[in-house]
């Protein structure tokens, strides 16, 4: 009979997200997280095979935390609404946040799982009314892009020290406003030039 665990499989996730958020994914171990429980590793053996197994647990947390983060904004904006969502997320987990964007690793296989909604959501903004899919897509992707750039930087101290939140979203705002009226104006042109070439051909 398998020796009866004293902490629970949520306890045992507990300490190895608590490691990772302060020295980094790639600094769970089995015994650190004992060491953490002020346990011996036996515990830890009952619930997880393997260090792998638990590492996908603390990634999985860690995605939890991200999205609801992103519910938590819920603006009407969601590529706005992400942007602030990885602002705070880049603050508040740097270490985790480094781990997971800035470094080369297999740990998130897919980036944006929740594209197709993030575009279904986009597509109930009035502000971005009539604008075909693939726009939509591509206003997200230049988003994520900017956000993430602006993430790094708040992830590594890189902002000037007086750069706060107030004036992130103001960036965030600038950014998204300004990726709206380009893509407005290109679909603007497009269909002046579509009905300019039917007349044409008249």
């Amino acid at each position: 009979m398998a020796p009866k665990s004293k902490f629970t499989k949520t306890q045992i996730i507990d300490a190895a997200f608590e490691i990772a958020r302060t020295d980094g994914i790639d600094a769970i171990t089995i015994r650190k997280v004992a060491e953490k429980l002020g346990s011996s590793i036996a515990p830890i053996y009952v619930n997880f095979k393997d260090v792998d197994e638990l590492v996908q647990e603390v990634i999985a947390r860690t995605l939890a935390i991200s999205r609801q983060l992103f519910a938590e904004q819920n603006t009407g904006h969601p590529f706005y609404d992400i942007g602030i969502a990885s602002l705070r997320f880049a603050k508040e987990y740097s270490v985790l946040f480094r781990d997971l964007v800035m470094k080369k690793n297999d740990h998130l296989k897919v980036r944006h799982p929740e594209t197709d909604l993030l575009v279904d959501m986009m597509k109930q903004d009035p502000e971005l009314e009539g604008l075909p899919e693939e726009e939509l897509k591509t206003i997200l992707l230049k988003m994520q892009i900017f956000q993430t750039g602006l993430s790094v930087m708040a992830a590594n101290g890189l902002l000037p020290d007086d750069f706060g939140e107030e004036a992130l979203v103001g960036l965030l705002n600038g950014a998204a406003e300004d990726m709206m009226a380009a893509a407005r104006l290109r679909h603007a042109e497009n269909h002046q030039n579509n009905s300019d070439q039917t007349g044409g051909s008249a």
